[in-house]
């Protein structure tokens, strides 16, 4: 029997190498031996470690990017280094202090490209650039950006609950930058816009509007999606023709995009049409899209067909189990 629509959807992102990423993940953190630094109080897993800093807390995130993106396009690489790292800061409810890079790259030609782009993106997001490293005599360009901030109320991949909606929320005011599948909404926006944007997170963190947010990552919206539950020890269901999406790009490509601005988050049922509208707002795209479950399925929905994307209990992504004392700390 031929494989229906969703079957063949399902067959297709399961295969998304942004997934494939994350499941490497594992190997990794079994190296370290321990789920967070002492005192923490966010798990390896979430967007950013939180640090326990006077009334709230601070934010330590960095982000890696591939090589071939870093070639191909260095001056966008160079603004994505600065973009991706304030939406984790915002993901987990904060506001960025400040960023610094790690750059190598073959010649000084390559090298101001890529700073070019991240000194673009610092000017539009008005967060500084204050140090870092580069080496202009390697073989191959590579980019590695990290950003500290602060959080008042955070938010986190470890406090959705069964019950909770899930809620996407995407910029669509944007177009591919090809020829990967980065959506970008960010390159032609005026940056108070940018800047307003992002603070729509931590607001909405601390108005206690959602309790867990994701940002939307290379994983795309199911990737991403598996993270948070796999944190937080739980399932969901999405129905795929809720998610929002830009007029005439195909589903199975948005489903693995990267949006310069787009966010998971989990509310409980009556907050999520005040959280929808905090969007809405800023002409930002949100629906609500599912909801969290109990058990370790991800399960799809695309009009009257329904699948299973992932069952967790049968093939973990990251391999991170949810710490028992995190729910309590962040869902209240």
């Amino acid at each position: 029997m031929a494989a229906t629509p969703l079957q063949q959807l399902v067959a297709e992102l399961r295969a998304h190498k942004g997934i494939a990423h994350k499941r490497d993940i594992d190997g990794v953190l079994a190296a370290l031996g321990t789920a967070a630094l002492p005192g923490a109080d966010a798990w390896l897993g979430d967007d950013c470690a939180a640090i326990p800093h006077g009334d709230g807390h601070l934010l330590f995130a960095i982000e890696g990017f591939i090589n071939a993106f870093v070639a191909h396009d260095p001056w966008f690489a160079g603004w994505c280094g600065v973009m991706v790292n304030l939406s984790d800061i915002a993901a987990m409810g904060g506001r960025p202090l400040a960023v610094v890079d790690a750059l190598w790259s073959d010649g000084h030609q390559q090298a101001q490209a890529v700073m070019a782009g991240m000194t673009a993106a610092a000017q539009a997001y008005g967060v500084p650039i204050v140090g870092g490293h580069s080496n202009t005599r390697t073989a191959q360009a590579q980019l590695a950006v990290a950003v500290l901030g602060e959080a008042r109320h955070l938010l986190s991949s470890f406090a959705a609950r069964p019950g909770d909606v899930l809620v996407a929320a995407i910029d669509l005011r944007g177009s591919y930058r090809e020829p990967f599948d980065n959506w970008c909404a960010a390159l032609d926006a005026p940056p108070q816009r940018l800047r307003d944007d992002l603070a729509l997170l931590p607001a909405i963190a601390e108005a206690g509007l959602a309790h867990a947010a994701k940002d939307i990552s290379q994983a795309g919206l199911l990737g991403t999606a598996l993270m948070l539950i796999e944190c937080s020890g739980v399932g969901a269901r999405i129905a795929l023709d809720s998610v929002p999406r830009p007029a005439g790009v195909d589903l199975a490509r948005w489903l693995r995009s990267f949006p310069s601005f787009g966010y998971l988050l989990a509310c409980r049922p009556q907050q999520a049409d005040e959280l929808i509208a905090r969007f809405h707002a800023r002409d930002i795209a949100a629906a609500a899209i599912g909801e969290i479950t109990a058990g370790s399925r991800l399960e799809v929905g695309l009009g009257e067909e329904r699948a299973v994307f992932w069952d967790l209990a049968d093939e973990p992504l990251m391999g991170i189990a949810p710490n028992a004392g995190t729910e309590a700390r962040h869902a209240a």
